[in-house]
């Protein structure tokens, strides 16, 4: 699908500094100075539209959120959702996932969703994966010991090779539904691309998963 570009996102992006941090390296080790609390860090990475993690701020206030997106194109949509929503606990960071450790130290981070990530589907393009080997250390390298990621999809090639990606690193398979809304998973928020293939008929696919604890 091509993304339309709107050339005013960039200034709009940049009048909201409350809602896109637009210097995220100067909270690095100190996320919990920007939300002025101890909360746990939960990131989404490829935040869309932002329905998900905003749904999910108004659900776990005791929570901060943070959306990773790079297209400018699409990170206004989930700005005008914060803008509406005037939540203090998510914010927004435009930037490529790869960057992550930029601006995460260890620990900064207790979990990361992956949400319909774009499934790269030729085997050239294989390392782009958000779960390709590369970016299973991105996420390790901020996320707390026994952290985790959880990851949903429509694309079962991409959901098969993540499962193999994630156990071939050593990770923790803690749930796995191929089925997940005919599944008894509660308190499921979905995302614009869920609703969409979903009503297709699509099966949403899931799996949560945990970095063991690694002895010093």
């Amino acid at each position: 699908m091509r993304l339309r570009h709107k050339p005013w996102a960039k200034e709009k992006i940049e009048s909201y500094p409350q809602y896109v941090i637009g210097n995220p390296k100067q909270y690095y080790g100190k996320w919990c100075t920007l939300f002025d609390n101890g909360f746990p860090v939960h990131i989404e990475v490829g935040t869309g539209k932002g329905r998900f993690i905003t749904e999910m701020a108004k659900a776990n206030p005791e929570i901060n959120y943070i959306g990773i997106e790079l297209q400018e194109s699409v990170i206004v949509a989930a700005l005008d959702r914060l803008i509406d929503a005037e939540l203090p606990n998510v914010k927004l960071i435009n930037t490529n996932g790869e960057d992550l450790r930029k601006f995460f130290a260890k620990s900064d981070v207790e979990r990361v969703y992956l949400n319909f990530s774009d499934p790269w589907p030729k085997k050239r393009h294989e390392k782009r994966r958000l779960t390709f080997e590369s970016f299973i250390q991105v996420y390790e390298d901020v996320l707390v010991n026994g952290g985790e990621i959880h990851f949903k999809t429509d694309n079962r090639g991409l959901f098969e090779y993540s499962l193999m990606s994630f156990s071939k690193y050593g990770l923790l398979l803690t749930y796995v539904s191929l089925d997940l809304h005919n599944s008894e998973c509660e308190g499921n928020i979905m995302t614009e691309y869920e609703e969409k293939f979903s009503a297709k008929g699509h099966p949403i696919y899931r799996c949560e998963v945990k970095y063991q604890n690694k002895l010093d």
